[in-house]
């Protein structure tokens, strides 16, 4: 099974990080990384309780990070270990438009 975590921003903007060749992270380390993220790009919780669960976390600082981070591949690859270690998917294919994530 191939490890990725594929995003995509809108019907033309895909991004596809392999990551068969990186380094797992901890999940602990992948809930910080997230975090840290989520205050810095200055997202905002998507459910109006303010519950802010694992994908919706990922969802956020994917739809942040937009293009521009996205096409950083050192960026990249730490959203991809984080998304990929918090959600405990090898492979994850989020879809920013729709605000959906799927295994």
């Amino acid at each position: 099974m191939r490890s990725e975590v594929i995003v995509q921003l809108d019907a033309r903007q895909e991004f596809r990080i392999s990551l068969d060749a990186l380094t797992p992270m901890a999940a602990d380390a992948a809930r910080q990384w997230l975090d840290q993220q989520f205050v810095a790009l200055e997202c905002e919780p998507i459910r109006a309780t303010g519950k802010l669960l694992s994908a919706d976390r990922v969802l956020c600082v994917a739809q942040a990070a937009g293009a521009a981070r996205l096409a950083d591949s050192a960026w990249a690859n730490e959203f991809a270990r984080a998304a990929s270690a918090s959600l405990g998917r090898p492979a994850l294919r989020i879809d920013v438009t729709a605000m959906t994530v799927t295994y």
